[in-house]
């Protein structure tokens, strides 16, 4: 499918002007004390459809209608992608702006408010079974089913320009800024930041985090080769359950500075902390970049690394699987 450079990612920001949000960015002294530096928090909960999904779907989606037109062809009869629920959600509300069909192959065990959302966008929901394999073959057969396009939730090349859009907003919005944490599952996000962060700014480092109990995108840095997890990850960060692939590896690979993993009372942890600190409702997804900058693994980047950015990646939480809380110790400190 080809590499992603720093044009791309320009390119989609052109095209997806006017058409998301430019998501602010917040800062927090009770979360700052915690970790010991100035801490910035790019909120893509306030994204349309409540994550930073709709870059990459948005993208993707005019860039199809933008070939085809180019080329004097009829726009895609459908567009098919599979999804854990938030790229399903943004791809659903890209594919209605466009006024073409979607489907969106979902696994069975996606919080229902996920699903919910998908279907309230005019997509067709199919499920499958909690894993990869399941997702691609029931993506599969759905295109040729539909004749439609599969637009790949974190491998296209315009997903990935998409999602590197983030970068260039926060380096306008905090140009002090020394590092990035991004959650990372598939890995599109992080590698569209790690593109555009590198090209134009090289000093900055590029942070992945992830859940210790799906940990590929570390596994892979470690063994310096791609090693996606052996089986369906069990985490509460229900959105980065899948593993990096064969486009997003070759950029993390080259540009990521390094992999946090953490755990998931540390994700819990960090989760409530925003919820209760910073009065915002992000998922726990979210929670992992947060988590990963209030660990002691961070304690060791060096000091001068100040100002950390993290992306808060959404905010659609399951509020019907809260149980959790009930199981944290103490008043979140």
């Amino acid at each position: 499918m080809g590499s992603v450079r720093v044009a791309d990612v320009g390119a989609a920001m052109g095209r997806l002007r006017g058409r998301v949000h430019r998501t602010p960015v917040l800062t927090c002294g009770a979360l700052q004390r915690l970790a010991g530096r100035r801490l910035l928090f790019k909120c893509e909960l306030f994204q349309r459809t409540g994550s930073f999904k709709i870059r990459g779907a948005l993208n993707a989606v005019r860039s199809l209608v933008e070939e085809a037109e180019r080329a004097g062809q009829e726009r895609p009869r459908a567009i098919v992608t599979h999804s854990s629920g938030n790229h399903g959600q943004a791809l659903a509300c890209a594919a209605r702006d466009e006024g073409i069909p979607a489907y969106v192959v979902v696994p069975r065990t996606a919080p229902p408010c996920k699903q919910a959302a998908i279907r309230a966008y005019g997509a067709t929901l199919v499920p499958c079974e909690p894993s990869d394999e399941s997702r691609a073959e029931t993506a599969a057969r759905v295109v040729r089913e539909t004749g439609g396009v599969m637009v790949h939730p974190n491998q296209a090349p315009a997903v990935i320009a998409g999602q590197g859009t983030i970068a260039l907003e926060v380096l306008e919005q905090a140009p002090e800024v020394n590092a990035v944490v991004v959650p990372v599952g598939g890995g599109g996000m992080v590698a569209g930041i790690a593109v555009a962060i590198k090209a134009l700014r090289p000093d900055v480092k590029v942070f992945a985090a992830e859940p210790r109990n799906a940990d590929d995108c570390y596994q892979s840095k470690l063994r310096g080769e791609l090693t996606p997890n052996r089986h369906t990850p069990v985490t509460i960060a229900d959105a980065v359950k899948t593993s990096i692939g064969e486009n997003t590896w070759p950029i993390i690979r080259d540009l990521v500075d390094d992999v946090l993993t953490v755990s998931e009372e540390e994700i819990k942890r960090a989760t409530r902390l925003v919820w209760e600190r910073m009065k915002l409702l992000i998922e726990p997804t979210a929670g992992v970049g947060v988590a990963a900058v209030l660990s002691e693994q961070f304690q060791a980047v060096p000091r001068e690394v100040e100002n950390v950015c993290i992306v808060l990646c959404g905010g659609n939480v399951d509020l019907s699987s809260l149980t959790w809380l009930t199981e944290l110790p103490g008043d979140g400190d």
